[in-house]
C-alpha cells in the first residue's frame, strides 16, 4: 500500500481497499435485480428488426426510395404474419351461443325441444294424453325459439305464442292456433286430452322442423 493510500485509510478507516472494492462491485452486479433489468432475447431481436427497418427506410444518401422500400416493408410484414400463424395458429372463431333457455307458458320448464319431444313420446306411449299434449306443445314452442323464428316475451300465453308463430310462419298459422287451444283445454280447463289432439300437435311440430324458412319471412312446406 502506498503512503498516500495508507494516509487516506488512516483518515477513513471504513474505505475498502481495491481488492475488497472490486469484490463488492462484483457481488452487487450479481444481484438478480440487475439481471432482470437486462434486455431479453426477444427484446434484442425486436430492437434489431426495428433498427433494420429504420435503416432500410432511411437511405444514407438522403434519396427517397419510394415504392421499392414500401414493397420490401410489405414483404417483411407478410412474412411476420406467416411466422406468427405458424407459431400460434389461426385465431379461434368466436362461437355464438344460442338463445338462453326461457320458461314458457307460466312454467319453469327450460328443457330443450328434443328433451320435451322425447318425454312427450313416452307419455303418449303410456296413453297419458294430457301430459303428452302439454309436453309436445312446449316442444313445438321451444323448437321455434331455439331456431330463432319466434322470440316470445317472458310470460307470454300459448295463444300469444301461436299468434307470433303464425306471423313468422304463415303456412302454419291456423294449425298453431288450434294447437294452442288444445294446450289451454288440457292445461287450464282440465279437459281430457285425446290421441287425436296429441297427433295433431306432433304432426305440426314435425312439419315446422321440416319447413324451410324463405328469405321473405314466409315458410315453404316440405
Amino acid at each position: 500500500m502506498t503512503p498516500a493510500l495508507a494516509a487516506v485509510t488512516a483518515v477513513f478507516p471504513l474505505l475498502p481497499d481495491p481488492d475488497q472494492a472490486r469484490e463488492w462491485a462484483e457481488r452487487e452486479l450479481n444481484d438478480p435485480a440487475y439481471r432482470a433489468a437486462e434486455p431479453t432475447i426477444i427484446d434484442r431481436a425486436s430492437q434489431a428488426v426495428a433498427s433494420f427497418i429504420r435503416d432500410l427506410l432511411t437511405p444514407s444518401d438522403g434519396a427517397d426510395w419510394g415504392p421499392p422500400a414500401l414493397i420490401v416493408l410489405a414483404i417483411l410484414l407478410a412474412g411476420g404474419v406467416i411466422v406468427a400463424l405458424l407459431i400460434w395458429g389461426r385465431p379461434r372463431r368466436v362461437v355464438r351461443a344460442g338463445p338462453a333457455a326461457r320458461a314458457l307458458f307460466d312454467g319453469d320448464d327450460v328443457r330443450s325441444a328434443d328433451e320435451l319431444r322425447r318425454e312427450a313420446t313416452e307419455a303418449a306411449a303410456r296413453g297419458s294424453w294430457d301430459t303428452a299434449i302439454v309436453l309436445r306443445f312446449r316442444a313445438l314452442a321451444r323448437g321455434l325459439f331455439e331456431r330463432g323464428l319466434v322470440d316470445p316475451p317472458p310470460g307470454a300465453t300459448a295463444r300469444a305464442f301461436a299468434r307470433a308463430a303464425g306471423a313468422a310462419l304463415p303456412a302454419f298459422a291456423v294449425s298453431m292456433d288450434t294447437a294452442a287451444a288444445s294446450f289451454d283445454d288440457v292445461r287450464y280447463l282440465r279437459r281430457p286430452g285425446t290421441a287425436e289432439g296429441y297427433r295433431a300437435i306432433a304432426e305440426l311440430d314435425d312439419a315446422t322442423i321440416r319447413a324451410r324458412a324463405l328469405t321473405d319471412g314466409a315458410v315453404a312446406a316440405p
